[in-house]
């Protein structure tokens, strides 16, 4: 075991690439393989029987649990060896046989995901995703390629989410939820196909959301969700209501740049 002063770096028994890049302070745990072309940001800790490939970057301070794999091909037919990309932010949390694939030169070459998420055991990131901050997948939770998930999003264990899928922030799935459309933020779905249920009242409460904003989201929902509007319509309502009230744009935002179906 390499060490920094008192502290253990890199066990003996750990496969590291010469052409990897590891800044001060990781730990790599023993078993682990890290390729060429890694680069992994100071105070991330690597446990053992982890095996990352390149090209793949690690920010700050994260931390992989044994036997997660990251970085490997992207699970898609059309992919013929080409160079692509996995980033990774700062303090997130990896657990136990999470697989995080690479991205492909049909879409940008890249999956991305941002910082302080919890991705639990045996959870899926397919080729091209897009995941931003505060994320928790549970346990077993699935992307298909070309996800996107934004920030505080919770998906609840075993849930599948289609490819080219988008899910809003702060929105959150139940466990078990099959999701083949578009979530828009703060909405609760669950079932097999997944559908709209109320508000995340809960997360946005944890979040300091106040209770006048909460009761606006609510407003919101039944404008999208209970009045029988067309999207056009509902969009037409919630972009007059946003003035007075800005927590209603994330809505605005998400139907005004959707490409596809929303859960209805």
């Amino acid at each position: 075991m390499r060490r920094e002063g008192n502290v253990a770096l890199i066990h003996p028994q750990a496969l590291i690439d010469p052409l990897a890049e590891l800044d001060e302070g990781v730990s790599v745990g023993p078993f682990s393989i890290i390729g060429e072309g890694v680069q992994i940001g100071k105070g991330t800790t690597v446990g053992p029987h982890v095996v990352i490939k390149g090209p793949t970057t690690l920010g700050e301070d994260n931390r992989l649990f044994q036997f997660s794999s990251i970085g490997e091909d992207p699970q898609d037919m059309k992919y013929a060896g080409e160079e692509t990309r996995l980033e990774i932010g700062d303090r997130n949390v990896i657990r136990e046989y999470a697989t995080i694939n690479r991205g492909t030169v049909q879409d940008q070459g890249v999956t991305r995901i941002g910082d302080d998420n919890l991705l639990m055991a045996y959870i899926h990131v397919a080729h091209d995703c897009q995941i931003g901050n505060h994320v928790i997948m549970a346990n077993a939770a699935s992307l298909g390629g070309h996800v996107k998930i934004d920030d505080w999003a919770i998906l609840g264990g075993f849930t599948i989410v289609h490819q080219f899928c988008a899910v809003g922030a702060h929105s959150f799935s139940a466990m078990g939820s099959v999701v083949a459309k578009d979530i828009p933020p703060y909405v609760t779905v669950s079932g097999h196909p997944a559908r709209p249920y109320a508000i995340n009242v809960e997360g946005l409460r944890r979040r300091g959301f106040s209770s006048d904003s909460i009761r606006q989201i609510k407003r919101a929902y039944k404008t999208l969700y209970r009045k029988n509007l067309t999207l056009e319509e509902a969009l037409a309502e919630l972009g007059a209501m946003v003035a007075e009230h800005p927590e209603i744009m994330p809505f605005v935002d998400f139907l005004s740049h959707n490409e596809r179906s929303i859960v209805r």
